[in-house]
């Protein structure tokens, strides 16, 4: 499609919206500002370069497929992220797992350093970058009981404690040298698989390594901190010790972030009535995208039903600063640079048609009581052309069309992964 056709079907699509009240301008304005972290692991199942990685087991997590064109060192998960941010419009982040450093040889996770990273950020400042980190306390020998921060043993709760001190380190440091503060979220695979004998104990022993890690203060310009929790995984079927309530109480008396990811709650639960619930007080939050089928199953972000109410409810956020969104599934399945690029751009489609809602109609018909208008009015934005708004916002930010990512992917397939063996 030519730009000509392109404008003039924004331009027919901006009339027809502005008769509802709608300015189709001001959403295109305000749809840049959101910004997505681009998680690494998605470009090589979750391995990391580690020289003795393995597999992950007895992690909680598990990783499906083998589509050929994984990234195996750090030199092609670099290519491969900066072909999915060439075909994502807007400016976005990246997001790191520790064992992704530059190591050049063995080194234990509770001695990495910031010198381990610093590739990354020199890549990092190369491309207008900024980087969110998190520590890795799962496929390690020293987690194959399932247990980390909050394991009987004091010896394994230290060398854990440790690792996740080391990394708010190297969080800060990137924050410091790009001068954007880094993100760093705490996710452990802690839980049973049966009934526990005593569920105090290990979530006091969680309370108190998580006072030992937060010890050492950052200036919030350089290291935020968030929470992650989790409904159930596998092995830990019947007890997560770092529950949402374990961690959003923590987080309210500690101001912490927590975060959500859509994945980690039963599937009929709401995370898009958990934001307002969270944030009305004034705190911030974190948000992992993901789409579970059936249960935590990590599956490319799609634009559905849950997706699109999540993104009503950030764009309704007053202080858009403190809401974070980040990327969260792993599918070996697929071709992993287009996964990238499919799940952002789902993503901000979602914000883009949340944003081009007739919401002062939506709140009028509400507080009228007109409940039929209400959903009225939702029914018929659906027919609007989404499509040539979304068209108009690529051409703006000079990127692939929708009807075009998928061959610029393709390409890139031929061309590179392919010749990965």
């Amino acid at each position: 499609m030519d730009q000509t056709s392109i404008e003039r079907k924004y331009d027919e699509a901006k009339d027809k919206l502005a008769e509802i009240g709608v300015n189709a301008d001001q959403a295109l304005k305000q749809l840049p500002t959101y910004q997505l972290s681009i998680h690494c692991w998605q470009g090589d199942d979750v391995r990391g370069f580690e020289p003795s990685s393995s597999e992950l087991t007895g992690s909680g997590l598990q990783v499906t497929g083998n589509y050929p064109g994984r990234a195996r060192n750090v030199q092609e998960l670099r290519q491969d992220l900066e072909e999915a941010i060439a075909l994502i419009p807007g400016r976005h982040r990246v997001n790191l797992h520790s064992i992704y450093g530059e190591f050049n040889g063995r080194v234990e996770r509770n001695e990495y350093e910031p010198g381990h990273f610093r590739g990354w950020l020199e890549w990092a400042k190369a491309h207008n970058l900024e980087l969110d980190f998190n520590a890795t306390c799962f496929a390690h020998p020293k987690a194959a009981g399932g247990m980390t921060l909050s394991h009987p043993r004091k010896e394994i709760r230290k060398f854990w404690i440790e690792h996740v001190k080391a990394c708010r380190k190297i969080a800060a440091f990137f924050g410091r040298e790009l001068k954007s503060y880094s993100i760093h979220n705490l996710w452990i695979p802690d839980g049973l698989k049966d009934r526990p004998a005593n569920r105090w104990s290990y979530r006091q022993w969680l309370f108190d390594s998580l006072e030992e890690i937060f010890e050492t203060e950052y200036s919030q310009t350089q290291l935020k901190d968030s929470l992650e929790s989790k409904l159930f995984g596998l092995g830990t079927e019947a007890y997560v010790v770092g529950s949402h309530e374990f961690y959003l109480a923590y987080a309210l008396q500690k101001g912490k972030m927590v975060c959500l990811d859509l994945g980690h709650f039963h599937p009929t639960e709401s995370i898009a009535d958990k934001i307002s619930a969270i944030m009305t007080g004034g705190g911030e939050l974190l948000l992992h995208l993901s789409r579970g089928v059936r249960w935590d199953s990590d599956h490319v972000v799609l634009l559905n039903d849950e997706i699109e109410a999540v993104c009503e409810e950030i764009v309704a956020v007053p202080d858009q600063e403190k809401i974070h969104l980040a990327l969260d599934y792993f599918d070996a399945s697929m071709n992993r640079v287009g996964a990238w690029v499919l799940g952002a751009r789902a993503v901000e489609q979602g914000l883009l048609q949340a944003l081009l809602l007739p919401g002062k109609k939506l709140e009028e018909a509400e507080l009228q009581g007109d409940n039929l208008s209400k959903l009225y009015w939702r029914q018929y934005v659906r027919d609007l052309p989404l499509a040539a708004v979304w068209d108009y916002y690529c051409l703006m930010m000079d990127v692939p069309l929708e009807s075009e990512w998928l061959g610029k992917i393709k390409e890139y397939e031929k061309n590179v992964l392919s010749r990965r063996n």
